[in-house]
């Protein structure tokens, strides 16, 4: 039996204002994310769940989706309910077109 759906969004819809939950590894971030991207690698959101907002629109991205439909599972399980996966993760984001910029502002990549 399947668990609950993932609700999600294509990368290229992701609204400016929804909090941007990149849940990537160190060295993912440090190559290139999203301009206004909230870093919180996945290993570590047991510990620090108290920083995702529960007010707003929350959308989780990775790679290429699947961290972050774990992650938004177990958001949902924990009461989350405005809370959605970025479709295609950083990948998708990159090749809709969406700005992907390192910490000090330069053009960035997605590795």
């Amino acid at each position: 039996m399947f668990g609950p759906r993932i609700p999600s969004v294509p990368a290229s819809a992701v609204p400016d204002d929804t909090y941007l939950l990149d849940v990537r590894e160190d060295d993912e971030w440090t190559a290139g994310h999203a301009p206004g991207a909230h870093h919180l690698p996945m290993m570590e959101l047991p510990a620090r769940i108290a920083e995702v907002p529960t007010d707003r629109d929350v959308a989780v991205i990775c790679r290429s989706g699947g961290r972050s439909a774990q992650v938004v599972a177990y958001l949902m399980r924990n009461g989350w309910e405005q809370v959605r996966n970025v479709d295609g993760g950083m990948g998708e984001w990159a090749a809709a077109g969406r700005p992907v910029v390192t910490d000090d502002g330069q053009p960035g990549r997605v590795v």
